[in-house]
């Protein structure tokens, strides 16, 4: 990669920016700061095979960013709108959508639709309180988390000052018609009216939590984006040529929503982006020119790669995690079926804790025990872990969900040394039932049993090959002061456990046992 000039474009873009204050820290001088930054950009192209092909005046968020983001290791992600009050198992404003309905039901649809706008429109959850969900987030062990700012159903959960020019009207005499609107279509325009995203954000801050703040490309609702093939105003005649004052209101506003999220709530850790629009270049060349503006504003913000391929600085696994470091889910939505590099891109598994990412009336909720282990399984492999909860109707979580989120807490609490701040040890398992991290130094492995095994086996001492312990060092189990009698050889270290330790009592906490072994 060539290095920047001082006369080249770009260099003029970034420092008018710099100049106007917006935060372009990462290229505060025109010489040293933006080569430094090629240099980095370079690096971590070499080391990601999934930041390779962007164009030669973008960076990505950078190592201090990815750094930052890889140390927190366990978070919330928040799937809350309008959907909430309908609570709906097919999941967030997917109701919206054919998809997962029968055809015998499509003709109803529209009825629903309807109803989901006007329940929109008078929606107030008068239980939201932000500084009981970062509380909450808190207790829970987690380090961050990521929160709806618009879903596919086009309902801005913040402060946007962009307009909705038309909506389709779904009943009546004036079906399938467009008809003017002139609105946000926002949750500022509900009785409840007042900006959650700000309230989250500014607690977030107060908490010294990490937020991440998600937006779709897509929108479901204004008829200026019907070019996605989920919409169900989905319309193939509908194209820049046959309709070019349509196609730059879309770009506008979904450039203006992005610019307002990266500029009116102080600093964002990530950007998750979901969807993408149509395979049609020059809308691509749109959304990457809206890519660099934000990167523009918020120099070290990560960004989900959905939607905007390479610029993108991770990729997120939903509801499945990778076997193992070598194999990866292309798609991001079924059981491993192709082998590919987990170091092609940073990656972070979203999973939800029910049967949704949003909240769903009488959901069952995985048991504290998953949460645990999968979070063991994906940070051994070197992967964050977002569970997913939403809130109903009213703005509070479920008891159950908050409950299982504070045991979690408690185990963190004393387990938290091997998770946090730790990264992948040379194998990330050994047999089933064996897990492993490193601390970044290097200095200790941590080995995770999965589980104790129950009468009538008795665990007298057990056996690993891949951790060589440095000689005359303890081994600690985290939680217990104890050090554990140990013989190591040349092919195998023998830990021994006391018969004591049958009795569950006096076991420091539950699911999951970590041992600390100097190396």
């Amino acid at each position: 990669m060539s290095m920047l000039e001082k006369s080249d474009p770009i260099v003029d873009t970034i420092c008018n920016e710099r100049d106007k204050g917006l935060g372009m820290a990462k290229f505060d001088s025109l010489g040293t700061s933006t080569r430094e930054a090629l240099d980095e950009e370079a690096e971590l192209q070499g080391l990601y095979q999934g930041y390779r092909g962007v164009d030669a005046d973008y960076v990505h968020a950078g190592r201090t960013a990815l750094d930052r983001w890889m140390d927190w290791k366990f978070g919330l992600r928040i799937h809350w709108g309008p959907y909430s009050v309908i609570g709906s198992a097919v999941g967030e404003s997917w109701l919206l959508c054919k998809l997962g309905y029968p055809k015998s039901m499509h003709s109803t649809l529209p009825m629903l639709r309807a109803q989901y706008e006007r329940l929109a429109m008078q929606w107030n959850p008068a239980g939201f309180d932000a500084e009981q969900w970062c509380d909450m987030i808190r207790r829970a062990g987690m380090k961050y988390f990521t929160f709806t700012c618009k879903h596919h159903d086009g309902f801005s959960m913040y402060d946007t000052k962009t307009i909705v020019s038309k909506r389709l009207v779904h009943t009546g005499a004036e079906s399938v018609k467009f008809i003017d609107f002139n609105r946000h279509y926002s949750i500022m325009e509900t009785p409840f009216g007042r900006d959650v995203t700000k309230e989250l954000v500014d607690a977030v801050h107060r908490y010294d939590l990490g937020i991440g703040l998600y937006y779709s490309h897509i929108d479901w609702f204004d008829p200026d984006f019907r070019i996605d093939e989920n919409n169900y105003q989905f319309d193939r005649n509908y194209t820049r040529q046959n309709d070019s004052l349509g196609f730059g209101r879309m770009i506008a506003r979904h450039r203006e929503q992005i610019r307002e999220l990266c500029t009116n709530y102080g600093k964002i850790d990530c950007l998750c982006l979901d969807m993408s629009f149509a395979e049609e270049s020059s809308i691509n060349k749109d959304i990457i020119e809206t890519i660099k503006i934000a990167r523009r504003l918020q120099p070290e913000m990560l960004m989900r790669n959905r939607g905007i391929g390479v610029y993108g600085d991770y990729k997120t696994p939903e509801g499945v995690v990778p076997v193992s470091p070598e194999s990866f889910d292309a798609e991001d939505i079924a059981p491993v079926a192709v082998a590919e590099k987990l170091q092609q891109i940073p990656w972070q598994v979203i999973y939800p804790g029910g049967k949704c990412m949003s909240y769903v009336w009488g959901d069952i909720y995985k048991p504290v025990k998953w949460i645990v282990e999968t979070l063991v399984d994906i940070v051994a492999k070197g992967g964050n872990f977002q569970v997913g909860y939403g809130p109903g109707p009213y703005g509070t979580f479920d008891p159950e969900v908050v409950n299982r989120l504070e045991k979690t807490g408690d185990w963190l609490k004393i387990n938290g040394e091997a998770i946090y701040g730790t990264r992948p040890y040379k194998e990330f398992a050994e047999g089933g039932n064996i897990r492993f991290t490193r601390s970044k130094d290097s200095r200790y492995v941590y080995m995770f049993l999965m589980g104790w095994p129950s009468p009538p086996l008795v665990l007298g001492s057990f056996n690993i090959e891949s951790v060589r312990v440095k000689s005359g060092s303890p081994i600690k189990m985290l939680g217990l002061d104890h050090n554990f009698e140990y013989v190591q050889n040349n092919k195998r270290l023998e830990i021994k456990i006391p018969e004591w330790l049958s009795d569950a009592a006096k076991r420091p906490c539950k699911y999951v046992y970590v041992f600390r072994i100097e190396v």
